[in-house]
């Protein structure tokens, strides 16, 4: 067995202190059997290459590689002028849908209109009862009379249109908004930039892909359990410990595995050629400085209690 330099010791020491519950252990076994999957190793749960929604050059660039980042942080801009102009047209013509909306003056005057012209119309009644004008004259007073009231439908219906025609506006300002959002690349969560492959000044395709994003707050190691040797005893919940290897080579140095305990969260369905099937704990990653503990490639072991009990 290797001998651990003081350098290693030191750094195996700041991390045990930083992220609390993990330990230095060698891994437990349970009634002298050891129930572990094997070919053990940490994998991200999510990488993902984020795209360019729409297309166009790119005139800020924010992203850096090597940073960590929270969800919704711009990471990257393209030319949004013509975007910006469609807005303003848009917010414009809203305003004018909503003033229209708004608008109840020829509502009003028609209503003023009606009650004139329903006066005029017993006015000219009262006067053909006194024979001092002709029938047809009454006649076109009662009809302007009828055709008032027609007035105020229309316009009730006109202003009807109008709030219609307000919604619609609204709805186009808010599809402008979309349209100068999707100029704006956002990290869709939070998580580490592993690679940027767009740079700026460069002209890219909707679906062209800016940054790779790694998300390292939590990841999973993923192994393989003999089904044959262990039959019925693996299942979703069940208690493991998980001991990855930070600083060193799996089997090298045991005091080198740092252990977590934590729980199954998926059994494979599926057994291979060699009767394994695979398993995969999720683990909370911490960091120290501005490294991140753990780091998907590094080895591991999972430690499995199908009895529930963890030693």
């Amino acid at each position: 067995m290797r001998r651990i330099s003081k350098v290693t010791s030191i750094t195996l020491l700041v991390s045990a202190t930083l992220v609390g519950d993990w330990v230095f252990a060698q891994p437990p076994k349970q009634n002298g059997i050891e129930l572990r999957a094997e070919n053990c190793i940490v994998k991200t749960i999510q990488s993902v290459r984020v795209p360019a929604i729409a297309e166009g050059q790119i005139t800020e660039m924010l992203a850096v590689e090597g940073a960590n980042i929270a969800k919704g942080d711009l990471l990257a801009v393209l030319d949004d002028t013509q975007a910006k102009l469609a807005l303003d047209l848009r917010k414009a013509e809203e305003r004018e849908a909503e003033l229209n909306a708004l608008n109840d003056v020829n509502y009003r005057d028609a209503e003023n209109s009606e009650r004139s012209a329903k006066a005029e119309a017993e006015a000219y009644k009262e006067l053909r009862r006194q024979g001092a004008v002709p029938y047809w004259e009454m006649e076109k007073k009662i009809l302007e009379a009828d055709r008032a009231t027609l007035r105020i439908e229309l316009a009730e219906l006109q202003q009807n249109v109008a709030k219609v025609q307000y919604i619609a506006k609204r709805s186009e300002r808010a599809l402008a908004e979309y349209e100068l959002t999707r100029r704006q690349v956002l990290a869709p969560f939070s998580g580490f930039i592993e690679n940027r492959m767009a740079q700026l000044g460069e002209w890219v395709q909707a679906g062209s892909p800016i940054v790779q994003l790694v998300q390292l707050d939590k990841l999973r190691v993923e192994g393989d359990v003999d089904a044959l040797r262990y039959p019925g005893k693996v299942t979703r919940g069940t208690p493991v410990k998980v001991m990855i290897y930070a600083n060193s080579r799996r089997g090298e140095t045991a005091a080198d595995a740092i252990t977590v305990d934590a729980k199954i969260g998926f059994v494979s369905s599926e057994i291979d050629l060699n009767h394994r099937y695979r398993i995969w704990v999720e683990v909370e990653n911490q960091q120290v400085g501005d490294e991140w503990v753990f780091k998907p490639g590094m080895e591991a072991d999972i430690q499995i209690f199908p009895s529930g009990v963890v030693n």
